[in-house]
């Protein structure tokens, strides 16, 4: 697992908690901010799991 794998994972579960918090209390800007976290966090996970593909092709 790399760096990105991990930062990615990371950002993606702020993302998710903002976005339950927002639809929580009714506020759609926490929510849309959970929801371009979250898939921020889903773009650097694929790209830090394709780097290690390309490292390791077994």
């Amino acid at each position: 697992m790399n760096e990105d794998q991990v930062k990615g994972r990371g950002k993606q579960v702020k993302g998710q908690v903002k976005e339950a918090a927002g639809k929580l209390i009714g506020n759609k800007t926490l929510e849309n901010k959970g929801k371009v976290q979250d898939t921020a966090g889903k773009i650097q996970k694929h790209y830090g799991d394709l780097k290690d593909d390309l490292a390791n092709p077994d």
